[in-house]
């Protein structure tokens, strides 16, 4: 299975950007989950690669950047 929404996903990827952001085009990511993995991208740049997590990673990462961590 593709991981980046290519035409031969079985599920196409669903790539979500944080409410915090703006749509003026400043610095923003953009995830995308799949059962075994977070999908992290650029959303300045679509095509470059993305960064590839596990869920439990993600999970820490979100903690933290909350203050919880």
């Amino acid at each position: 299975m593709s991981m980046d929404g290519s035409a031969d996903t079985a599920t196409p990827l669903v790539w979500v950007r944080s409410t915090h952001s703006s749509n003026e085009g400043g610095a923003c990511v953009e995830v995308a989950t799949t059962p075994h993995s977070i999908l992290i991208r650029d959303s300045k740049d679509v095509t470059r690669p993305h960064l590839i997590v596990s869920p439990a990673r993600w999970a820490h990462f979100v903690r933290y950047a909350a203050g919880a961590g």
